[in-house]
């Protein structure tokens, strides 16, 4: 199938809330305090990762990847959603549409493989203690980080190019705030089944398949903790696994409810109000989540703000 001229003429019209005028209102302070706070938190994280002594560990390199995915995720939707909630106009230019599916698509899917990376980590850290060390080495840590940065921007140049190749015949309304997958292969003039395909196998690669592996590490730490059979075993691996459980949850909880139906309620009112709240809202809880549950973050704020202050 080519790509016909009609694929890249115009710009494209992002529906998005403008339907609802009230709630584009309390939108635009909603998404513009949480866009805020995720920059503030995400650099605050990768900034005490890489100065404190103490946090050089593979959890917080880890750690550190997901914080900057969050900034250029967040970066890559955000301010054209925040240029269309506060003004009437609502178009982006068709190259704009283009780079923002490339490069928010790249960025989730990254996002998919690294929770599954760090659940890795969090079964070698309980289940494997004395051999952590060496499992976890820096040459396996960088590579598993690049495995994931290279399957996402893998998954969106094949999906994003199989999208933008779609003729849309003049077609401009898009029914989201932001040019994403399951909502550009609407805009199709021709028959999408095989997209629809497509879109799923991907899912199941790049969703199901990494949340099955999180699944599996934390199924070996449960029964490892259960075989020690003690209190305060429990709350070690809550401690160390708590603050990740959370975030996939988060994340892979409202993510899997747009990707794995596409065709469902997705374009409306309800599959919008699911993606602002995985491109928007988890990236600013995921710092927070971290920060509040875990000793050694808190530690390293602490020291970092003493440092600081001491300096002036």
């Amino acid at each position: 199938m080519g790509m016909t001229n009609s694929s890249f003429k115009g710009d494209v019209i992002l529906v998005g809330f403008s339907d609802q005028p009230q709630v584009e209102k309390m939108l635009f302070v909603v998404v513009l305090v949480s866009y805020l706070l995720t920059l503030m938190g995400n650099t605050v994280i990768i900034l005490i990762s890489f100065t404190d002594p103490k946090l050089k560990t593979p959890m917080y390199f880890f750690l550190t990847h997901l914080s900057l995915v969050d900034i250029c995720f967040s970066t890559s939707i955000v301010p054209q959603l925040l240029w269309n909630l506060r003004g009437p106009a609502k178009t982006i230019t068709f190259p704009g549409c283009a780079i923002q599916l490339y490069v928010s698509l790249s960025l989730g899917s990254t996002e998919c493989v690294l929770l599954a990376v760090m659940a890795f980590d969090r079964y070698a850290a309980v289940c494997k203690p004395l051999h952590y060390s060496a499992v976890m080495n820096p040459r396996l840590c960088q590579a598993l980080a690049g495995v994931a940065w290279l399957s996402g921007m893998g998954n969106a140049l094949i999906q994003g190019t199989v999208t933008l190749w779609l003729p849309r015949c003049g077609h401009h309304w898009l029914y989201h705030f932001f040019c994403e997958v399951p909502s550009m292969i609407k805009l199709a003039c021709v028959d999408i089944h095989a997209n629809v395909v497509l879109l799923f196998v991907a899912s199941l690669v790049l969703l199901l398949l990494p949340l099955s592996l999180i699944l599996m590490s934390y199924g070996h730490i449960a029964r490892a903790v259960i075989r020690i059979g003690s209190v305060q075993a429990w709350h070690k691996a809550l401690g160390t696994c708590g603050s990740h459980l959370m975030v996939v949850s988060f994340f892979y909880g409202t993510i899997t409810a747009v990707y794995i139906q596409p065709n469902s309620s997705y374009a409306h009112t309800k599959g919008k109000f699911i993606s602002l709240f995985y491109t928007v809202v988890t990236p600013t809880l995921n710092p927070v989540i971290y920060t509040l549950r875990n000793k050694d973050v808190k530690g390293a704020l602490r020291r970092l703000l003493h440092r600081h202050l001491s300096a002036v």
